[in-house]
């Protein structure tokens, strides 16, 4: 098996290029596409890989880069920092806070990437449990009226699984 490392790929000169295959992928449905080889060799793609594909595909449309990682990459402060979108200093309080899993191998801390996803799975759901109960609480005091057959979801507090 290959060691699979790091890679971002940066999006084509002219990304309008790619909406004839952003068409057709978006309109095939999962599990159902084939990847022909340049020897005429066809095997059928398995729906993880196709959805990977169409949102590489979707990304690079649009002008984005995108980088394929595999879940056990190992990253810097500086690295982990950006990809949560916070300074330096507010994932290193996170992380000596206990927050966010980390690893000192020598001088410099490292963050699995698989633990800052985590991280930054059940920071969102904190803070949408945050805000549903902020407008329940407002609700209640009768400082926030929903419109009558409005149609919303509160995701519950203590909720650790995603849903699905």
């Amino acid at each position: 098996m290959t060691a699979m490392t790091e890679r971002t790929l940066l999006p084509p000169e002219h990304p309008e290029g790619l909406s004839g295959v952003l068409a057709l992928l978006a309109s095939q449905p999962a599990g159902h596409a084939t990847l022909t080889g340049p020897d005429g060799t066809r095997i059928d793609l398995p729906s993880e890989v196709f959805e990977v594909l169409r949102e590489v595909v979707a990304a690079l449309s649009q002008g984005l880069a995108i980088t394929v990682a595999p879940h056990q990459t190992v990253l810097s402060t500086s690295e982990a920092a950006q990809l949560l979108g916070m300074s330096r200093p507010t994932l290193v309080r996170l992380l000596e806070s206990g927050e966010i899993p980390f690893d000192r191998p020598g001088r410099h801390r490292r963050v699995r990437l698989a633990d800052l996803l985590a991280y930054q799975q059940r920071s969102r759901r904190q803070r949408a449990a945050v805000l549903d109960q902020m407008v329940a609480d407002s609700e209640a005091a009768g400082l926030y009226d929903v419109p009558e057959g409005a149609s919303f979801e509160r995701l519950p507090a203590d909720n650790d699984q995603p849903a699905g």
